[in-house]
């Protein structure tokens, strides 16, 4: 069965006199070896981020700060968005899940991967996508 998103929650200490800080351990928390750090910023509002599935890639993304919906699409008629609001959550997004990103007013998004840039992992129409999800196993 295909892998599904889902949220990690992040260590974080700290207090609110002091702020806090988020952190993890790349064996810690996360499904895969990082081999890319990326960051989104300065997007605005009415531009819609993402339109792509990876083949291959899976990711975590943060919003470090403000917020990010991210709806993200199997290509089999099953959808759901995810608020990312929180810098000490992630959420995980395996391969083959196509994501739309909507961001609030000077949002940040983090994204960590499991592999370097490959233009060849990106699936960047959507009924092309639709079309290579069917022969995913279910």
């Amino acid at each position: 069965m295909p892998q599904q998103p889902y949220f990690i929650q992040f260590n974080s200490t700290g207090n609110s006199a002091e702020g806090y800080i988020s952190s993890t351990q790349f064996s810690d928390k996360l499904p895969f070896n990082v081999k890319r750090v990326f960051w989104t910023y300065n997007t605005p509002q009415e531009v819609v981020r993402g339109r792509h599935a990876h083949i291959a890639t899976a990711q975590v993304l943060v919003a470090v700060n403000g917020n990010i919906d991210v709806k993200v699409d199997n290509g089999r008629g099953s959808t759901e968005t995810f608020k990312l609001s929180k810098p000490d959550q992630g959420l995980y997004l395996p391969p083959m899940y196509w994501a739309n990103l909507y961001f609030s007013e000077g949002a940040i998004l983090l994204s960590l991967t499991s592999s370097d840039f490959d233009e060849a992992d990106y699936i960047r129409d959507y009924q092309d996508f639709v079309e290579k999800s069917k022969n995913e196993k279910v």
